[in-house]
């Protein structure tokens, strides 16, 4: 459940995620990511090297304000900073030992759902099962109904 969890934890984020339109959705992951690199701060289980990484995991965060490869370049940022506190010993939540291992499970699938777009999944999953959002607005715009 160590390794499980996370990874699961990954996936529902990117499906909330999903609920957001678009550019609304890039923009807000760029803020939840930049929230992310800041996360350590309180800690201060690195000393000024928190400020570091917490000012260049920002400005990655900054350029995916426009490009979701720069919000997944930085979720694999905020990755190697997890694995550098679970190395360490200083997790991200102080009374879970293995928080930060987790952070670190789970922050690469984001920054892969990140770097195929941040695609909806919701979408994605009603293309498999129906017509999607998009496909079902051309249909009532154009007068055409379809047939489940």
């Amino acid at each position: 459940m160590t390794y499980l969890a996370p990874i699961l934890v990954g996936v529902v984020y990117a499906l909330v995620m999903s609920l957001i339109r678009e550019p609304h959705r890039r923009r807000f992951n760029a803020i939840m990511v930049a929230g992310a690199g800041a996360a350590y701060l309180s800690g201060g289980g690195l000393g000024g090297w928190e400020f570091l990484a917490t000012a260049a995991i920002t400005y990655v965060a900054y350029l995916g304000l426009e490009s979701w490869t720069f919000i997944g370049i930085a979720w694999l940022m905020h990755t190697a900073w997890d694995v550098v506190h679970h190395a360490k010993g200083n997790p991200i939540i102080p009374f879970a030992h293995d928080s930060s291992l987790g952070c670190a499970i789970c922050d690469p699938v984001i920054a892969l759902w990140c770097f195929r777009g941040g695609p909806s999944l919701i979408d994605f999953v009603r293309g498999r099962v129906g017509p999607t959002r998009s496909e079902r607005a051309q249909d009532v715009g154009s007068g055409r109904v379809r047939s489940s």
